[in-house]
């Protein structure tokens, strides 16, 4: 009986040591990147890079396929669903894997439960910006402004729901003032018409907003995390600014589905981090506003989970639906 027992042993280690090895020799074919958003985006610059560096270092082909629509929520789902086999990811975001689980009564999916993460790789704030006309010069001259007219001043965001205007909702809850929500279905248009005069303030990823703010177009009275960013040191803190304990930052993350074996999850981060360190990579991505922020999966998880819990109280005071 100790024979056979022994015999089995040996043919369950090796069983082991060879799904081991396999996942030691991951990718072994194309490995596609889902972006549930359109093209173009910061989210689908950041795949791009993200792909580009995976493909050179890992030497198998990594392909974007943009999945746009419902907040993020479309291409999320499908990576949620396929195979866990790291052959198929997703790069969330804050919306997709953060404000969505707060927003949406009936999403397709759990940002926490449905996922295995794999790194967050980059950060960029929101910046809000005014109207050069507007009497103010700061933030805390808007919120003075603001108290003094309730209800009166716009704002626009590039969507519904989206990062920046939840951004708006966080002050509005934290600073205690009335603004009007005008949503727009992105930055161009939100800031044609913030340039324009039409609205009076506008809720942006900076990356998007930062050559209009170059240009003198629109003037930036703060960013949304907590620390200055090293791109615009001149720009300061919302908390700085009056509001203090206020913190939002957009990220952007890979992750891939729920039970994707963890050594597959470990390459992965590992390439990423080795990425991100690369002198060429670290200037694209201060040009474009972000930061890299690879933490890892342990740190990424507890990052998502905690996001999900800050929008939903967000979401449960202010009364935001989403479209």
């Amino acid at each position: 009986m100790s024979f056979i027992r022994s015999r089995l042993l040996l043919a369950a280690s090796a069983l082991l040591l060879a799904a081991g090895s396999s996942f030691a020799q991951y990718p072994t074919k194309p490995v596609r990147i889902i972006v549930p958003y359109p093209p173009g985006g910061t989210t689908d610059i950041l795949a791009r890079l993200i792909a580009k560096g995976l493909t050179d270092k890992l030497g198998q082909t990594f392909v974007v396929e943009n999945r746009p629509g419902a907040s993020g929520a479309i291409g999320s789902q499908a990576v949620a669903k396929a195979p866990p086999d790291g052959y198929t990811l997703v790069m969330g975001t804050i919306s997709s894997h953060g404000i969505n689980s707060a927003l949406y009564k009936a999403l397709p999916y759990d940002a926490v439960r449905d996922f295995a993460p794999v790194t967050n790789v980059a950060s960029t704030p929101n910046v809000i910006t005014v109207n050069p006309g507007l009497p103010v010069k700061n933030l805390n001259e808007l919120l003075v402004l603001a108290r003094e007219k309730p209800g009166k001043l716009n704002f626009g965001s590039t969507s519904q729901g989206g990062s920046p205007h939840m951004s708006a909702e966080l002050l509005k809850m934290m600073a205690r003032v009335e603004l009007v929500h005008v949503p727009y279905k992105g930055a161009g248009p939100m800031l044609a018409d913030l340039i324009g005069g039409q609205i009076e303030i506008g809720f942006d990823n900076l990356p998007s907003s930062m050559s209009h703010i170059k240009s003198g177009k629109v003037r930036a009275i703060a960013v949304t995390t907590a620390k200055r960013w090293p791109g615009a040191p001149e720009i300061p803190t919302v908390a700085e600014s009056g509001v203090p304990g206020y913190e939002v930052s957009g990220w952007f993350g890979l992750l891939a589905p729920a039970g994707t074996p963890r050594p597959v999850i470990d390459v992965l981060y590992r390439a990423i981090g080795e990425i991100l360190k690369q002198p060429d990579v670290a200037k694209q991505l201060l040009e474009l506003g972000a930061e890299p922020a690879a933490n890892g999966p342990d740190a990424f998880g507890r990052q998502i989970a905690g996001e999900v819990e800050k929008w939903k109280k967000v979401v449960a005071a202010t009364g935001v639906k989403a479209e």
